[in-house]
């Protein structure tokens, strides 16, 4: 009777053990990919912050160059509706569908754009006669 209790002991004992290695194994494994993930984030970051400095230079660049043909608050409010123009173009191609759009993107012939306000274009224009809806018969 003892010995069945020495071995349930180095059972449960060999247990404890094994979960300790696997817990460990996989703490060691999800930090090396953290500091792969919280690398490439950084990298990423970087790269965004360039990106605004090399857009703001652009912009700069263009607002100088109206200047040279328009007064500089034209040149600036040019500059402005072209960022605009831009932002808002890049803006509707980043917006997820509506969720009663259809798969492809298309409804009604025109492409979606996710605004509610437009109603959906008939695929045949309307017969002219006698008006069913209004009872008059």
């Amino acid at each position: 009777m003892q010995r069945l209790e020495h071995m349930q002991h180095l059972d449960k004992h060999l247990v404890d053990e094994l979960a300790h290695v696997a817990r460990e194994s996989v703490r060691a494994e999800l930090r090396e990919q953290t500091r792969g993930q919280r690398r490439k984030a950084a990298l990423y970051a970087g790269s965004g912050a360039a990106a605004l400095y090399a857009g703001a230079a652009v912009a700069l660049a263009v607002g100088l160059a109206l200047d040279l043909v328009l007064p500089g608050w034209a040149a600036a409010l040019v500059t402005a509706v072209i960022l605009a123009a831009v932002a808002f173009a890049l803006r509707t191609v980043a917006r997820p569908n509506t969720p009663g759009a259809a798969a492809t993107g298309v409804t009604g012939g025109t492409k979606a754009t996710g605004s509610a306000a437009v109603p959906p274009v008939p695929s045949t224009p309307p017969t002219v006669g006698t008006d069913h809806t209004r009872g008059d018969g």
